[in-house]
Parts: structure tokens; C-alpha cells; sequence
């Protein structure tokens, strides 16, 4: 018992965390600055030799902006990032040129060999040339053969027919999943090719002094001699090796410390003989918060909806079983949209349950705590819709102006879609939110006895408003690497970080006040959970940059602190264990139930999507072929839904403790709902995507790249058979999400009828 009481002091875990995400976020900013200085040179002309100008800088910037109005990541992806319906533009065209310069290498020479050996020279000479950087700093120029222009021009061509839509692409367009009648011009189709020239002559030419290239060889294609480099073995393999030594390091810890610690989980005075909701007064700000609560039901159900038409699309391009969907809602919408609810509504539910349990912590509720509650509603209703109906407008060609799309339409960064405009306003809306939190939660801060485990919440709910604010710091023109940097601040911290710490001091602190956990053990407990979940989150944010143009320094830390966020996921099961012994200490405890469930639900998924899944794809070979592939989605759905979506049901869940009459609900809608939503996510990520994406790893090892994102074999008979898997698992999720969606009505509508019944008394 010393051992643990002097280890785990609340002032050493303070110094401690404080400490180390000082030094994170310094080596963060450090590296961030190398990618300022080692991005991929953005030439000022791409020219023959002769001359001749191909493309220049003001093309090539032109092109970023032209594909993000289109969709940008949604339709198809660069550098590996994206959906995963159309190729990845890099890779596609990368091949593409490497083909056609290989014709015309073979038509040029003499022969002087024959057979393999003549093919042979000619691969070395393609590689030779291709790998050869002929940027030259001091012009800013970037000079290329004539037979390299030739191929380059042969590959525009393809790529203005097929954004053009000429008439035979019409075919290719429909795997694509495009819309048929969406064309460009012939500035915005050259511009475009240009952008898409410079991403993959990125991926192949040589840094300077190197013998890789920008993208550290990725995407793995052997025509062109990318293949995985000594980094990427090196690195992955003492990444696997740190994992399983922080596995049996904190399972030691844990086994050592486990009776010792958990012996300290009651209360002092016992645990509570009656549930202090029941006597809590509901203020006029939290009952405020149940128009949220409807809203992310509503949210929650279109976003499921949109993401069945979504995957629909990669079996049947333009529509949905014969309906003409594609000329409403194309692919790239129902991507869009799909992929931002995910966030919106998980993200309300969290916001939301900031506002209702901040007076109920502190029982205090501020002047004016409702206004600006119901404010901060209204402003998020706007944005969403407002950003939505300019992401339409903008697909379908209603904007014009690049500059307008920038701020008001489509930016085509996936989780980051909104126009500049939105996101503004959303980080205000954000800043508000801190605001109303903070002043309703200060008396909590003033009683000694939690005083850390409030001020946990309190930074983590500083932090949740500050991070979003890295989505600013990217411009209209800003070099694509840079912006991969800053975007990852936001989905990786933001989404994936903060708002788990903030969610999980939250639980803690209500059950601190619900009498069931002892306020010392719980602020100890989540000091010490936070310090180990950000050691490796705040640097694991790199392995999402590897082969987004950066330094192998981005690499080697993206490989090494990516294991490390696993090796906490390692121990759920003591955490779930003790989990079920705080929740089952009373009988009163039963009204929380299906809020403590879903809590425990969210530990399982933590484990599957974010540490076996997630670790599926982390080491640097494993991403190196599976970069944007059906992996990626594997991962994704079981961790963004599984995790943070469960997560965020079971904080709504605790909420309508008090907003609703828990005498009046449908247990058994709640059962069907629960069990549905785990067993359709865990048909939907082994029955479909999961086998997807090991099939496309397979043709991405054994054929390249460009081929496992291929029309020809995305659309092969058994990828298509694969989409068709995943209907059984749509069907069960998809009644969990029917079942919910009644449950909420049904509670509401009930405490409607209680309150109107009690008023006519």
C-alpha cells in the first residue's frame, strides 16, 4: 500500500503529465517546423529541357483548389489519404506516366538485347529517370525530357477526358462512382492535371543527398523502383519490439499493484445507500440541453443512412438499386456528409453532456447559462446546415470561385470539409461552450476534496476548444504537406485525444459525486491513465504523416509512439473488471444500467478497433502497402463508432437519467438497441471490411499499389461479393440504430405526458 501511495502522489502525477506533454508538443512543434522546411518543392515551372513549359507554380496551386472543390479527399485520395472508391490520384497517375514512358523508351532504343534482359534496361532507364530530382533551387525550376513530357501529356489527356467527361469515359466515370454530368474546363482540367503531376512526382524523385524519395518510396511500385526502404523495416520492427516490452512492463505493474490499488475503490464513508439524481435539481440550462439530445439522434440516424447509400455506391456507381441517387447525391455528398456527421454528432453528444453536468457537479447554474446554452444550439444548427448546403452547391458546380468554395463551399480535407467560414464560427461556438462550462463548474473548484479531478475537466475542456483551432492554420494555397500536419492536429488531438480525457474525467467526477468511487483513487486513476494515453497519443499523430512528405525523423516517432497508444489498450480487461465492481455496488445502481453498458462497451472497442485494428495498419511496412486501403475503413468504423460513438450513446444515456422519467423507459428498445449496434459493428468489420482490406493487401504486395486501388480490381467479383457481406451487419446495426432512435421518442414523449399529467393536478 506504501508503494502505491508514495508512487502515485497527485502532485507527482500533476508534475508528471505537465512535464511530458511539455516536452510532446515541443517535439511536436519541432518536426512540424522540418516539415515547413523538407516538404516537397512546389516549382515555380515544369519544363523541358528546350523550354517548353509544362506547368507552373500558379498551375499546380490552381489544381489543389480545383480538387478540393470537387471533393477533394472524398473522391479518390492523394498521397493515400481519402476514400477509397476512385484510385489514389498519386499512385494512378504515377503508374500511368511510368507506362507510357516506358513505350516510348522501348520505342526509341536499338536493340541491342533481347527478351527480359532488353526489358530489364529499359526498367533501369525509366528509374533513372524518374528518381532522378532535376528541381533546381535557384530557378525553381523542375526539367524533364521530352520523352517524359510527351508521357506526361499522354497522361493529361486521360485525366481531362475523365474529368471532362468525354464520352468514353462514361464507364470508367460510373466505377468512379462520379457525378455523370459534373465537367470541368480546360483551365480547371489543366490545372488539375498539374497538381496531380506534382503529387506523384513527389512519391518517386529523389530528396536531395538521398536515395528515397519525398514520400520515403510510397506508394510501393516496383516499375519505377519504390519499394519499401531500411527505415520502414528497421523502424516497424522496433516498434513491435516497444509494444510488447510497454505490454509486459505495465501488465507487470498492473498485476503487481492491482488488489493493492483497487483495495482504495470505496469511498470513505461507504458507498452511497441512494442515487443523488434523484433529489439533483434539474436547472433550466440542463433541461436546455435535451434539444441537443434530439439532435444527435436525428444526426446519428442520418449518418448511418448515408453511410449504407455510401458503400451501396461501390457496387452500383450511380444510384441506389436503379434510382438515379447520383444526380441529388452523388458519392463525394453522401462521403462528405457521412464522414462529418460521424464527427458532429459524437461531438454534440460530448458537448452537450459538458453542459448538463457542469451545474450538476458544481450546483450552480450562472446567469444567463441557458441563453447562452440555447445560443450555442441555434449556431450549430446554422453550421451544420450552412456548411452542408455549400458543399452540395460546390460538387455540383454552383461555385465558381475558388476563393468562395475556400471559404463557403467545399475543402475537400477529409473530417475538415466545412468551408473556412464554418470553421470559424464553429471554433467560437467552441470557445462559448468553454465558456459556459468553466463558469458553471468554478464552485466545484473551490471544494478541496475533488479540487484535481474538476481541474482535470476543466483543462480538458480548455484544451477540447483550443485544438480545434489548428484547423486554422492552413490557407487556401497552403502546400499540402504542411496541411496534412495541422489536419491531424484536429482529427488525431482533438477527436481522438482530448475528448477522451474529457469524457473519461467526466465519468470519473460523476461517479466521485454519485458516491461509488473514492475521489482520491479516481483523480489518481485517471492522472495516471491520461499521462500513459497522451505519452504515446500526442507524437502518435505522426504515423499518420508517413508518407505525407516528411523527414524519416517523422517517420521513426510516428512508429515508435503509435505502439505506445496500444499499450495501455492492453490492459481493458482490469478496467472493465473494475469497472463492473464500481457499477454494481447498490441497488439503485440499476437505473444506470444501459449507460454503464455502453461504458463498457467502449473498452471492448478500444481493444478490437483502436489497439488491434489500429495496430494492424501502425507499424511503417504494414502502412506502407495498406495506406488507404478498405484497412484504413476497418479501423475507422471500429474505433470511430466503437469507441466514441458508444461512448458518446452512453453519455446521453446518463443525461436523460434527469431529463426524462427513467420509470417510462423501454428497457427492452435499450437491450435491442445495445446488442444490435456491437453485433452489427462487429458483423460489419469481420464479415466485410476487415476481409476487404487483407484481400487488398494481398494485391497491393504482390501487384503494386495502383493495381489494389484499381477499377479493375475494386469492382473484381469478389470485392463486390465483399460489399454485398457487410448487408447482414448493416441490417442488425441498422436495427440498433431503429430500436435508439425509438427509445429517444418514446422517453421524451412520456416525460411530456408525466409533466402535462402532474401540471392538470
Amino acid at each position: 500500500m506504501e508503494t502505491y501511495r508514495t508512487t502515485f502522489t497527485i502532485k507527482r502525477l500533476w508534475l508528471i503529465l505537465a512535464g511530458s506533454m511539455i516536452v510532446m508538443f515541443a517535439v511536436l512543434l519541432y518536426f512540424g517546423r522540418e516539415i515547413y522546411h523538407l516538404a516537397p518543392p512546389i516549382p515555380a515551372r515544369v519544363e523541358t529541357a528546350a523550354g517548353e513549359a509544362l506547368y507552373t507554380r500558379a498551375d499546380i496551386q490552381r489544381g489543389q483548389n480545383v480538387w478540393q472543390s470537387l471533393g477533394g479527399m472524398q473522391q479518390g485520395s492523394v498521397w493515400g489519404h481519402g476514400g477509397y472508391l476512385a484510385p489514389d490520384w498519386s499512385a494512378d497517375w504515377l503508374h500511368r506516366e511510368a507506362e507510357a514512358l516506358l513505350a516510348l523508351i522501348a520505342e526509341r532504343d536499338t536493340p541491342s538485347a533481347s527478351g527480359k534482359l532488353r526489358h530489364k534496361i529499359h526498367e533501369a532507364v525509366l528509374q533513372e529517370e524518374l528518381r532522378e530530382n532535376t528541381f533546381d533551387p535557384g530557378t525553381g525550376a523542375i526539367t524533364v525530357s521530352p520523352e517524359r513530357a510527351e508521357a506526361i501529356r499522354h497522361v493529361a489527356s486521360h485525366y481531362r477526358g475523365l474529368f471532362q467527361a468525354h464520352e468514353d469515359y462514361q464507364e470508367l466515370r460510373r466505377d468512379y462512382a462520379f457525378p455523370l454530368h459534373s465537367s470541368l474546363n480546360d483551365e480547371d482540367a489543366h490545372a488539375l492535371t498539374a497538381f496531380f503531376f506534382w503529387t506523384a512526382w513527389s512519391t518517386a524523385t529523389q530528396r536531395p543527398g538521398d536515395d528515397i524519395s519525398y514520400t520515403s518510396n510510397w506508394p510501393y511500385d516496383p516499375l519505377v523502383g519504390n519499394t519499401p526502404s531500411a527505415s520502414v523495416l528497421i523502424w516497424s520492427i522496433l516498434s513491435i519490439l516497444l509494444l510488447l516490452g510497454g505490454i509486459g512492463g505495465l501488465v507487470w505493474y498492473y498485476v503487481r499493484q492491482y488488489d493493492v490499488w483497487r483495495a482504495d475503490l470505496e469511498p470513505e464513508t461507504g458507498y452511497a445507500k441512494e442515487d443523488f439524481l434523484t433529489d439533483a435539481a434539474i436547472t433550466p440550462s440542463m433541461r436546455a440541453t435535451a434539444k441537443y439530445f434530439w439532435v444527435v439522434t436525428a444526426l446519428f440516424a442520418a449518418q448511418v443512412l448515408l453511410g449504407i447509400v455510401t458503400a451501396h455506391y461501390a457496387v452500383e456507381g450511380q444510384g441506389l438499386y436503379g434510382l438515379p441517387l447520383v444526380n441529388y447525391l452523388p458519392y463525394v455528398i453522401t462521403r462528405t456528409w457521412h464522414t462529418q456527421l460521424a464527427v458532429l454528432w459524437i461531438a454534440t453528444a460530448w458537448l452537450a453532456t459538458g453542459l448538463y453536468v457542469a451545474p450538476l457537479l458544481s450546483g450552480h447554474e450562472p446567469k444567463f447559462q441557458r441563453f447562452g446554452a440555447n445560443f450555442l444550439f441555434f449556431s450549430l444548427l446554422l453550421i451544420v446546415a450552412a456548411s452542408f448546403a455549400g458543399q452540395w452547391l460546390a460538387v455540383h458546380g454552383y461555385i465558381d470561385d475558388l476563393k468562395v468554395n475556400f471559404w463557403f463551399g467545399h475543402q475537400g480535407y477529409e473530417y475538415v470539409d466545412l468551408g473556412r467560414f464554418w470553421q470559424i464560427y464553429l471554433f467560437i461556438g467552441l470557445l462559448l461552450w468553454v465558456v459556459l462550462v468553466l463558469r458553471a463548474l468554478w464552485p466545484a473548484l473551490q471544494e478541496k476534496t475533488n479540487q484535481s479531478l474538476v481541474f482535470l475537466v476543466i483543462v480538458s475542456t480548455i484544451t477540447i476548444g483550443l485544438l480545434f483551432g489548428a484547423g486554422l492554420l492552413w490557407g487556401q494555397h497552403t502546400h499540402i504537406s504542411i496541411m496534412e500536419y495541422w489536419r491531424w492536429w484536429v482529427v488525431h488531438l482533438w477527436v481522438e485525444g482530448i475528448f477522451e480525457v474529457f469524457a473519461t474525467a467526466i465519468i470519473s467526477a460523476l461517479f466521485v459525486r454519485m458516491g461509488i468511487l473514492r475521489v482520491s483513487v479516481a483523480t489518481t486513476m485517471i492522472l495516471f491513465a491520461t499521462i500513459i494515453f497522451l505519452g504515446g497519443g500526442v507524437l502518435g499523430i505522426f504515423h499518420h504523416l508517413y508518407w505525407s512528405g516528411t523527414p524519416i525523423a517523422v517517420l521513426a516517432l510516428g512508429a515508435v509512439f503509435s505502439a505506445l497508444e496500444v499499450v495501455p489498450l492492453m490492459v481493458v480487461g482490469f478496467e472493465a473488471y473494475n469497472q463492473a465492481r464500481v457499477e454494481n455496488q447498490r441497488l439503485w445502481e440499476k437505473a444506470y444500467h444501459w449507460p454503464f453498458m455502453f461504458f463498457t462497451s467502449v473498452l471492448v472497442w478500444n481493444l478490437i478497433g483502436a489497439g488491434l485494428f489500429g495496430f494492424l495498419i501502425n507499424p511503417p511496412i504494414a502502412l506502407y502497402y495498406m495506406q488507404g486501403l478498405y484497412t484504413t475503413a476497418n479501423h475507422g468504423h471500429a474505433a470511430l463508432f466503437g469507441v466514441y460513438g458508444m461512448l458518446g450513446i452512453g453519455l446521453m444515456l446518463y443525461c436523460l437519467r434527469g431529463l426524462t422519467d427513467i420509470r417510462q423507459w423501454n428497457q427492452k428498445l435499450l437491450k435491442i438497441a445495445f446488442w444490435a449496434l456491437n453485433i452489427g459493428l462487429a458483423m460489419m468489420t469481420f464479415l466485410s471490411l476487415l476481409p476487404q482490406g487483407l484481400w487488398q493487401t494481398y494485391a497491393s504486395v504482390k501487384h503494386g499499389y495502383a493495381y489494389a486501388r484499381s477499377t479493375e480490381f475494386i469492382h473484381s467479383t469478389l470485392m463486390e461479393a465483399l460489399v454485398w457481406a457487410r448487408v447482414p451487419g448493416d441490417l442488425v446495426f441498422g436495427i440498433g440504430v431503429f430500436a435508439f432512435v425509438a427509445f429517444v421518442l418514446q422517453a421524451f414523449r412520456k416525460r411530456a405526458a408525466t409533466a402535462a399529467t402532474d401540471l392538470n393536478r
